[in-house]
C-alpha cells in the first residue's frame, strides 16, 4: 500500500506556516444548504488541460495540468449540480447539470444552456454526427446537435439510465441500480442487453449478483468497461453469514462489455467501498475512485477477464496498487502521456496520483457530518450506507435473509419522520434503526446522539426522485382519478404529501409490512418487500396481495392509467 499524501499541501499557501485560522463556512449551495450525494465521474482531460466538474459548490473549473493551476471557473446556478462532461469535435466542453435539467456548452468565450429532461446523468458525443447523446434517469434518451439548438430526437427507453457510450454504428447506455447495459442500434432500437454475470463460489457456498453500475466508459480498443458492486444472494443468517452484514457482502468489481460478448467472471476487488469512478489509459491501465475508502485501486485492464487477477480469495488481488489519498476520490482520468489524476472532492482539489503534486480548489468547505457517515466506509465490513443506498436511494436488490425470507433494500429519501422503520415496523426511531443497521449489522461504531442526528439531518434534506412529463397525459389524468376514487381505496394507506400513513399493514403477501412513500415510486422497481413485482404493471397482479387495494377489477386500460398516474409521482 502506498504512503498517503496531504492533498493540502499541493499549492503552497496551503504549506506556509502561520497561525491557524477557522474552519472556513459551509456553502449555502444544495438541498438546505447540505451537500449532495456523491455521483462521481466529473473529471475530464486532455494533453495539457482539465475540467473538473464541482457538484458541490456547482461551479466547473479549467485546470492546466503542467504546472498545476486553475485557469477558469465557471459558475452556475445553486443546486445545479454540474456532474459528467464530454469534449465535442470543435473543442468545447458539455456538462451535464444533473440538478438544472440541463447540458451547458463551454466555450472560449461563451456559456450556454439548453433544457434536456429533468434528471440528465450521461452524455456523450458522436463524432459521426457531430451531436450530443445525452441519458436521463427518468428513462429519456436525447440526441441534441453539438452546435447548438433543439433536440433532434427524443426516446423514451427505461428508468435510471446512466451513462453512454459511443461504441461505432452503436450506443452503450447503462442503467445505475441493474448494472445492465443496453445496446441500441442507429434507430434507436434496443438490439441487446449486456449485464456481468452473477458469481458463485462453491467452496464458499456463496453468491452474489450484479447490483449498482457506478461508471461506463469506453475502450480505446472497443467495448466498454464497466466499474460496479454486486451483492450477496446467500442466504444472510447461514453458517458462512452468522452476522447480518459480514466481509465481501457488497464487492466492487470491474468487467469489460463487447457487444455479443458474454462478460465472464472478474474476481473483487478487495476494499474499493464505492467504486464511483473507472478510468482506462493509452497503455492499458485502470484506476478506480473508490469514494468510501479514500483511495484510488490501479490496475491492467488486460486483468479484467475470467481468469483475471490471478485471485486468491483469501490474499486478495495481488496485481493491484492502492493509493490512500487526503480527501475523498471521486473522479479519475489519465492525461495521454499515462499519468493519472484524482479529483477530491472536500478539500476541493486535483492531484497527481502517482507523484503527489497537484491544485487546491477552494478554501470552502462542504464537511457535513451526516454526508460523512453516510459515504464513509466502516473497516470492518468494508461497507458504507452509500453501498446499498447509492445516491440516497437504493439498489433495487432483493436479500435473503435466514430468518426472515427475501427483503427487497428500502430508500432512504424521505425516511425522516416516518418512523417506524424497516419493512416490520419493528425499529421505532431513527436512533433505533442506526443502531441495528450501522452498529450491529454493519460492525461500525456506536454513534453520539449528535452525530446521529446529523445524519437524520442530511438524508431528510434528500428530495424524491426526480420525475419525467407524462408521455400520455390523458392516461395520467384518468390514472389520478382512479386513484383517488374512494372504491380503489388507495388513499386509505397513500395520502398525505408522503404519500404514506406509516402504517404497518396485512395486505395478503404474507405479513405485516410498513406502507411506503408512493413519491418516485417508478424509480424503485422491483417492488413490494419481496421484490416481486419487476415493475409497476406487476403490483396488480398476484404478488401485489388480495387486500392491497380495491383494484382487482380493473381492465387492462384502467391498470395502464393508473400506472402512467404513479410514474408522475
Amino acid at each position: 500500500m502506498k504512503n498517503a499524501f496531504p492533498l493540502l499541501c499541493l499549492a503552497p499557501i496551503a504549506c506556509a506556516p502561520g497561525p491557524v485560522a477557522d474552519a472556513p463556512a459551509p456553502s449555502t449551495t444544495g438541498a438546505d444548504g447540505l451537500p449532495p450525494p456523491v455521483s462521481g465521474g466529473t473529471l475530464l482531460v486532455s494533453r495539457h488541460r482539465a475540467w473538473v466538474s464541482d457538484p458541490d459548490r456547482d461551479v466547473v473549473r479549467e485546470v492546466d495540468l503542467y504546472p498545476p493551476a486553475v485557469v477558469r471557473e465557471v459558475a452556475f446556478e445553486p443546486g445545479d449540480e454540474p456532474g459528467r462532461l464530454v469534449f465535442d469535435g470543435s473543442g468545447r466542453v458539455h456538462v451535464v447539470l444533473r440538478g438544472g435539467g440541463a447540458v451547458a456548452t463551454i466555450g472560449e468565450d461563451a456559456v450556454s444552456r439548453r433544457a434536456v429532461c429533468s434528471a440528465p446523468r450521461g452524455i456523450a458525443f458522436d463524432w459521426a454526427t457531430n451531436a450530443l447523446h445525452v441519458a436521463c434517469a427518468t428513462g429519456e434518451f436525447v440526441t441534441m446537435p453539438a452546435d447548438g439548438g433543439a433536440p433532434t430526437r427524443r426516446l423514451q427507453l427505461e428508468r435510471d439510465l446512466r451513462d453512454v457510450v459511443v461504441d461505432g454504428d452503436r450506443v452503450l447506455v447503462s442503467r445505475f441500480r441493474s448494472a445492465e447495459v443496453l445496446v441500441l442500434a442507429t434507430d434507436g432500437s434496443i438490439v441487446e442487453r449486456m449485464r456481468p454475470d452473477d458469481v458463485f463460489m462453491p467452496a464458499l457456498d456463496r453468491s452474489w449478483t450484479p447490483t449498482v453500475g457506478w461508471r461506463l466508459i469506453g475502450l480505446p480498443t472497443g467495448g466498454a468497461v464497466l466499474v460496479h458492486q454486486r451483492s450477496e444472494s446467500t442466504p444472510i443468517g447461514s453458517a458462512f453469514t452468522p452476522v447480518y452484514y459480514g466481509q465481501d457482502l457488497v464487492q466492487t468489481t470491474a468487467v469489460v462489455l463487447r457487444a455479443g460478448e458474454g462478460a465472464g467472471f472478474t474476481p473483487a476487488i478487495p476494499g474499493a467501498t464505492l467504486p464511483v469512478d473507472i478510468a482506462v489509459s493509452i497503455g492499458g491501465r485502470f484506476a478506480i475512485a473508490a469514494a468510501g475508502a479514500n483511495a484510488v485501486f490501479t490496475g491492467e485492464v488486460s486483468s479484467l477477464g475470467a481468469d483475471g487477477f490471478g485471485y486468491d480469495y483469501d490474499v486478495g488481488v495481488a496485481s493491484l496498487e492502492t493509493w490512500p489519498l487526503f480527501g475523498m476520490p471521486i473522479a479519475v482520468a489519465f492525461d495521454p502521456d499515462g499519468s493519472l489524476w484524482a479529483q477530491t472532492r472536500d478539500p476541493a482539489g486535483l492531484v497527481r496520483v502517482e507523484r503527489g503534486d497537484g491544485v487546491s480548489f477552494s478554501t470552502e468547505t462542504r464537511a457535513d457530518e451526516g454526508f460523512d457517515l453516510f459515504h464513509r466506509e466502516v473497516e470492518a465490513t468494508h461497507l458504507a450506507c452509500a453501498s446499498c443506498h447509492p445516491e440516497g436511494t437504493e439498489d433495487g436488490h432483493v436479500w435473503q435473509f435466514a430468518a426472515d425470507g427475501a427483503r427487497r433494500t428500502q430508500t432512504v429519501r424521505g425516511i425522516a419522520g416516518s418512523e417506524p422503520f424497516h419493512w416490520s415496523g419493528d425499529l421505532p426511531t431513527f436512533r433505533d434503526l442506526v443502531e441495528e443497521v450501522f452498529v450491529v449489522r454493519m460492525q461500525g461504531e456506536r454513534l453520539s446522539g449528535d452525530r446521529i442526528a446529523a445524519l437524520e439531518r442530511w438524508l431528510h434534506a434528500l428530495g424524491p426522485a426526480a420525475t419525467a412529463e407524462p408521455v400520455e397525459p390523458g392516461a395520467a389524468l384518468r390514472g389520478r382519478s382512479l386513484f383517488e376514487a374512494p372504491g380503489a381505496a388507495c388513499l386509505a394507506c397513500h395520502a398525505g404529501e408522503a404519500l404514506t400513513n406509516d402504517a404497518t399493514v396485512d395486505v395478503g403477501t404474507g405479513g405485516a409490512f410498513q406502507v411506503p412513500s408512493l413519491r418516485g415510486v417508478a424509480a424503485r422497481e422491483p417492488l413490494m418487500h419481496d421484490g416481486c413485482a419487476a415493475t409497476l404493471r406487476d403490483r396488480f397482479g398476484p404478488c401485489g396481495g388480495d387486500r392491497h387495494g380495491v383494484t382487482s377489477h380493473l381492465s387492462g386500460g384502467d391498470v395502464s392509467d393508473l400506472v402512467a398516474y404513479l410514474e408522475t409521482l
